[in-house]
């Protein structure tokens, strides 16, 4: 039986457990019974507040106060040390070995932590529970461990027996990058002891923390300034948006709550959303803008850090048309296309439109042959454009050799552009030989013609007809009541049959009065006309019989039709004709026809988004066509176009320059009505270039070397540059200096020439005896053509400088009878470019022979000067080693009776010359005694003498006799007492020649004697 315990009489049951002041007593000495009663205690505690405390909205650090007094009472602490003190009397070993629980913590908690705080606000706070307390180690909670990837946050335990631990953050946050942050934590014991083995980790909480935001950005408005236009007399419900914003994260800080106008008494108000309207209607004549200053600020009071400024300009009352465009756009030459309108727009004063058509029109009918062309000859133009060869110009630019069109009337308006004029009364014969067509072949007939309505008669711009005795025109080109009409009658030897006789174009462009090209090209029964590059067929054709045979010459004739039965002109043409060009042999291609027409200058446009936009041009790029339904669109498309001329050296002068538009609406034809836009492109003058020729423009040769099979090159050292004169703006500070003179700088440019004429001064070249000669198969290598007469050489084509020197190099003069003659020729070189508009200088050129008894060869030949040594020929005597700079040029031994009389008054002077060298002789002597310093002062100055000993006396000493010798010295002084402009280059060439080592001691003595003695002459 049992031990019975008794109270006051009464037996007391035995239980495993009791309550004795508040806490639980068991026969287990481990103290769960007392955790749990505890734990349930304190739960139920912690519900009953759920709807009183933890669901209100009381704030999180008050939150924790009380939870901290509900769950450390004074009642517990004491029970904690009372549990404490009797477990420390059982033997603190036994203690430490136990450590059957893992702590307890929450599974969600949500955090709250401000940006500029490091200290984590949780709900509910973050306390860890463990079953083992209150025994030491096991029941203490050393910590928690935080799981996650860059988690800027960590756990501390505040108090190891409570479990009580707190989360911060280990950096600066920042709301703006990021807003909130997710992990898990996890709380583990102490373990058994204080070195932390056999520890015990809790399940893994879920955190959620929130980053709360500063008021740490002011707001920034998005625009540096805004700008508006409004129309007078309106009050409008929205004029312009102003938008700020905040850079901060949350939306009471980040959004703007309001706008404010600063300036003080303006008619326009703004609400919130930053939209300004006017209060009352709008005066251009009151003010004709309005400059506002805005501020913004967010739902936080923090005003913008700078506030913004916003324009509003009052317009007039609206009136549809182009505006922002120029009336005088200047072009200057060279510098490639230009934007005619680069701030056009169309003003339809807001106007739904529903299509814009506008059409640019460049006029150019005034300049040249209707626009600005390269004004080379037409030739030129056709092998530049890669026409075949063997073309005829019937229409050339007036020359010596070519000079059929020297009576025609020329229009020299237009840059040298060479236009015909013909009245009505003038024609033209074309010398035979100049044309060969053969009417069996293929041939073509090209023109240039501006003709306007005329009479009823026919006027003939090309026939070809008996020469005597008949009427006939075998074939003709002519204008016939605005038709251009060509007939072509069949060789007789054809068989007697009807065939196409006379073709037919009836055509606009023949009577209105502006340029056009023309290009026939005939390959019988076939006839095609191209109009500036547009081809066009013959309606009607007419037949008829082939002529008679007969042995009847032709005469062709441009401007009329000569009438060999009656032997004079009739249909005359009325009009400008230009550029009348006949090939026999080859059809024009339709490349080489385009490129004949294309003009160097025009209108272009480059538009990289032509979407919803049509556009067309005419073949000469002077009208541009545009269509289109997006105004924005249509506006930027006018904004590129742009005005381009690719010549070198473009026409100047004014290009009229028209838009017309035409706008159409809803349901209406045309619903505004847009004003012309007239205005023009002035052209400015380009830079003119200035050819110059230089080289040696007087020589003399032998005899023979005229009579050789090669002759004489004309122009041996011919140099040819152009140059242009550039204004050089001076470096001034400030104001303009007035007494600094603008500076003038020349530079050398390349460009090509056309035309060099050779011409004869003096009397014409006797064919006979004399002629100038090229080497034809080096200039049909360069495609440069040549025509000579008696009168001179003319050599055409376009090319480089550097090609026509050449092509001049190669130019000789021959005379087979030039050891019978006594011969002075003089020559003219002039070259042009651009058909005459640039013309160089005349360089005219002397030659002369130079007549010896028994020219030999010698051996010392190498001393002559370098660029007078012919490359085959070294026997004859150069005279020209003086005359290199000399502007004035003469002749060598030009006739019998100036040798004579050269002779004796060089005989003359050459005494007088050597008494003076006597005088000075003795003189020196006499000086040679006296002192060095008397010597110095009486030194002749002689800084301003020039002594040029003549480069031919040595030749002279060797191969004539001592009076030829004698007259040649004293020709030389007096040239150089006349000239006195005998130039270092010469001195230095004469020196050289007097230092030749193969010269012999006889020269070099004759040259000492010859020098000035200076030492004997007093002042």
């Amino acid at each position: 039986m049992g031990l019975l315990v008794t109270a006051n009489g009464e037996i007391l049951n035995a239980v495993n457990k009791f309550i004795y002041i508040g806490s639980t007593l068991s026969r287990a000495v481990y103290g769960n019974d007392e955790v749990d009663t505890r734990v349930a205690t304190a739960s139920s505690a912690f519900g009953r507040l759920q709807k009183k405390l933890w669901e209100r909205r009381i704030k999180l650090h008050t939150k924790l106060k009380v939870s901290r007094v509900l769950m450390l009472t004074p009642r517990l602490a004491l029970w904690l040390v009372t549990a404490a003190a009797l477990l420390g009397l059982c033997g603190g070993g036994w203690a430490a070995r136990v450590n059957k629980h893992k702590p307890w913590i929450e599974t969600t908690y949500h955090g709250i932590v401000t940006e500029n705080d490091n200290t984590v606000l949780l709900d509910p706070p973050l306390i860890a529970l463990d079953k083992d307390a209150p025994l030491r180690f096991a029941g203490e909670i050393c910590g928690f461990k935080i799981h996650g990837q860059n988690v800027p946050f960590d756990a501390v335990v505040v108090d190891k027996s409570t479990g009580e631990g707190i989360i911060r953050s280990k950096e600066k946050l920042d709301c703006e990058l990021q807003k909130d942050y997710t992990f898990t934590i996890q709380a583990y014991d102490c373990g058994k002891g204080p070195d932390g083995a056999n520890t015990k980790k809790s399940h893994k909480a879920t955190v959620h923390i929130q980053v709360n935001d500063v008021n740490e950005y002011a707001p920034i408005f998005k625009e540096k300034s805004y700008k508006a236009t409004v129309i007078e007399g309106k009050k409008y419900d929205n004029i312009l948006k102003v938008e700020a914003v905040d850079a901060d994260c949350s939306p009471q800080f980040s959004q703007i709550c309001s706008y404010e106008i600063v300036t003080p008494d303006v008619p326009f108000i703004i609400d919130k959303d930053g939209y300004i309207k006017n209060t009352e209607k709008l005066s251009y004549g009151k003010e004709p803008q309005y400059k506002l200053t805005v501020t913004a600020y967010d739902c936080g009071k923090r005003r913008a850090t700078e506030d913004v400024l916003v324009k509003i300009s009052i317009k007039p009352t609206c009136k549809p048309g182009w505006q922002g465009w120029n009336k005088r756009i200047e072009y200057e030459p060279g510098t490639g296309s230009l934007a005619l309108f680069p701030n056009i727009h169309l003003e339809t004063c807001d106007e739904a439109i529903t299509s814009i058509q506008a059409t640019v029109e460049l006029e150019t009918s005034h300049i040249g042959k209707g626009c600005d062309r390269d004004t080379y000859s037409e030739k030129a133009l056709h092998r530049l454009c890669g026409a075949s060869s063997g073309t005829a110009e019937l229409l050339p630019p007036p020359s010596s050799a070519l000079n059929w069109t020297m009576g025609l009337p020329t229009d020299n308006g237009h840059d040298s552009d060479q236009v015909f004029e013909f009245n009505g009364t003038q024609a033209v014969k074309i010398p035979e030989g100049v044309v060969s067509v053969n009417v069996k072949e293929p041939f073509m007939i090209s023109v240039w013609m501006r003709h306007g309505p005329g009479d009823r008669e026919k006027e003939t711009i090309l026939c070809n007809s008996d020469k005597t005795e008949m009427n006939r025109h075998h074939y003709s080109l002519y204008v016939h009541n605005c038709r251009l009409v060509f007939l072509f009658r069949q060789d007789p030897s054809e068989e007697k049959s009807y065939k196409p006789a006379e073709f037919h174009w009836k055509l606009n462009q023949v009577c209105d009065k502006e340029w056009h090209h023309y290009v026939l090209n005939v390959e019988f029964p076939s006839v095609t006309l191209y109009v500036d590059g547009v081809s066009y067929d013959p309606f009607p054709v007419t037949e008829d019989y082939p002529l008679h045979p007969s042995k009847i010459e032709t005469q062709l004739v441009v401007g009329a039709c000569w009438q060999g039965g009656e032997l004079h002109m009739a249909q005359f043409f009325r009009g400008n004709l230009a550029g009348l060009m006949i090939r026999s042999g080859k059809l024009e291609n339709k490349k080489v026809i385009d490129c004949l027409y294309t003009c160097k200058e025009g209108l272009d446009l480059q538009v990289t988004d032509s979407k919803g936009l049509k556009i067309q041009a005419n073949p000469s790029q002077s009208v541009l066509t545009l269509e289109g339904d997006d105004l924005e669109r249509f506006d930027k498309a006018m904004q590129h176009i742009s005005y381009l001329n690719s010549r070198q050296f473009p026409t100047p002068g004014i290009r009229r320059l028209q838009i017309t538009s035409t706008v159409k609406c809803f349901n209406e034809d045309a619903c505004m009505s847009i004003p012309l836009v007239d205005g023009y492109v002035m052209v400015l003058q380009p830079e003119e270039p200035k050819i110059s020729l230089s080289g040696i423009n007087h020589f003399a040769r032998a005899a023979s070397e005229f009579e050789s099979a090669e002759g004489v090159s004309l122009f041996p050292e011919l140099r040819i540059i152009s140059t242009i004169t550039r204004e050089v703006e001076q470096d001034t500070d400030g104001d303009e200096d007035p007494t600094v003179q603008e500076s003038l700088v020349s530079e050398e440019i390349m460009h090509n020439l056309d035309t060099c004429e050779i011409t004869v001064l003096g009397e014409e070249l006797n064919p006979d005896q004399e002629s100038l000669e090229v080497d034809m198969a080096r200039l049909q290598q360069k495609g440069i053509e040549m025509s000579s007469s008696n009168l001179g050489v003319v050599i055409t084509g376009v090319d480089t400088m550097a090609s026509y020197e050449e092509v001049l190099h190669l130019v000789r003069y021959r005379n087979w009878h030039a050891s019978t003659s006594v011969l002075d020729r003089k020559f003219k070189l002039v070259c042009s470019e651009l058909n005459g508009r640039y013309v160089s200088n005349e360089f005219k050129v002397e030659v002369s022979v130079i007549h010896t008894a028994d020219p030999v060869e010698h051996a010392n030949h190498i001393a002559a000067q370098p660029q007078f040594v012919h490359p085959v020929h070294h026997s004859f005597v150069d005279l020209s080693g003086h005359n290199l700079a000399s502007p004035h040029p003469f002749s060598v031994v030009p006739s019998t009776a100036t040798v004579v009389i050269v002779v004796c008054v060089s005989f003359l002077v050459f005494m007088i010359i050597l008494g003076v060298f006597r005088i000075r002789a003795a003189h020196q002597r006499t000086m040679r005694d006296q002192d060095t310093g008397k010597e110095n002062e009486m030194d002749w100055d002689d800084s301003a003498l020039t002594i040029t000993v003549n480069p031919m006396e040595t030749y002279e000493d060797q191969h004539s006799s001592e009076e030829e010798e004698e007259e040649e010295e004293e020709e030389e002084s007096e040239d150089g007492e006349e000239e006195d402009d005998i130039t270092s280059a010469e001195s230095e060439s004469s020196e050289e020649e007097e230092g030749e080592p193969e010269e012999d001691q006889q020269n070099v003595n004759r040259q000492q004697q010859l020098e000035w003695d200076d030492s004997t002459l007093s002042y």
